[in-house]
């Protein structure tokens, strides 16, 4: 799925190793991937992105074939301060001090924190169906909680939500896939294949429960310091049209006052923008980074 890029485990903060799939020569772009996938989301558009970009295709933190750290009493170590140090030790790495990022669902809020702690960084910010974490809990509804359930089973405390999930990882993953994508959505087998061995790992399943307790606790504790403070960077918002995002909040407007520089606008899809609309996903990112 990746043919011709390179394969690279590199140093991420606290000790934590990142894999990362590597192509292209022209201006840094970082790929963040969500729940409960990996970098390997990208891999319908990742390799045009490579035309233009130097591609850098990661695993987040507790994610993929990343380090996995058990998770801290407070959750500090799953927080999206934490995960966005983790890439831009990544990217320095690679002697790159600034780039742009793409960010998916948690990646997404990733990005969103790596923006506002790293401004001096980030050139350019591209978040995919979401709305800002403090907006989502500030705002929760019946329609929210309902269908976004995970997020708040998620943070319960270990081991509950990983012994349940963790009887039938396949299932889970599966199920909710197929609750957040368009009625029509198809995922190739190989993608499928690649979530199913990493999620099945009891590692990932705990990693992930406390990238969401964190979310709930020392995140918002990040983001409600950081309310008065606006991303600098240009920013572009996409999201589904047949998402929970675009039914439950004027995504544009609620990004409106986190941004100085925003443009955005709905896809034909469901959650998974990258495999559910890759061509028209491609063209907005292109487009929003001035690919010729």
């Amino acid at each position: 799925m990746f043919d011709g890029f390179q394969t690279r485990e590199l140093p991420g903060a606290d000790g934590t190793t990142i894999h990362t799939r590597i192509k292209g020569d022209g201006p840094p772009l970082l790929l963040l991937h969500g729940y409960p996938q990996t970098h390997t989301i990208w891999h319908l558009i990742a390799p045009a992105l490579a035309k233009d970009f130097t591609v850098v295709a990661a695993d987040l933190r507790g994610y993929g074939d990343s380090s996995k750290p058990q998770g801290a009493p407070d959750h500090s170590n799953y927080s999206k301060r934490a995960m966005a140090a983790d890439m831009v030790a990544v990217m320095r790495g690679l002697g790159f001090e600034t780039f742009a990022v793409v960010g998916h669902d948690r990646g997404g809020r990733v990005a969103h924190r790596m923006a506002l702690d790293h401004p001096d960084v980030i050139t350019g910010l591209v978040v995919l169906d979401i709305v800002p974490t403090y907006t989502l809990f500030a705002e929760t509804d019946k329609a929210f909680a309902l269908g976004y359930y995970h997020w708040f089973f998620l943070a319960q405390p270990a081991p509950l939500p990983e012994s349940l999930i963790g009887a039938d990882p396949v299932f889970f993953m599966d199920t909710k896939m197929g609750h957040w994508s368009a009625k029509e959505a198809v995922f190739s087998d190989a993608a499928m294949a690649e979530y199913r061995r990493c999620f099945s790992d009891p590692r990932t399943i705990h990693a992930s429960c406390e990238d969401y307790r964190a979310a709930a606790t020392v995140d918002l504790e990040h983001d409600a310091a950081d309310l008065n403070r606006k991303v600098i960077c240009p920013t572009l918002a996409l999201w589904g049209e047949f998402g929970l995002m675009h039914k439950t909040f004027d995504v544009l407007a609620t990004w409106q006052e986190r941004c100085h520089q925003l443009s955005g606008r709905v896809m034909p899809c469901g959650h998974f923008l990258p495999e559910e609309a890759p061509d028209q996903t491609l063209l907005e990112i292109r487009r929003f980074l001035g690919a010729k």
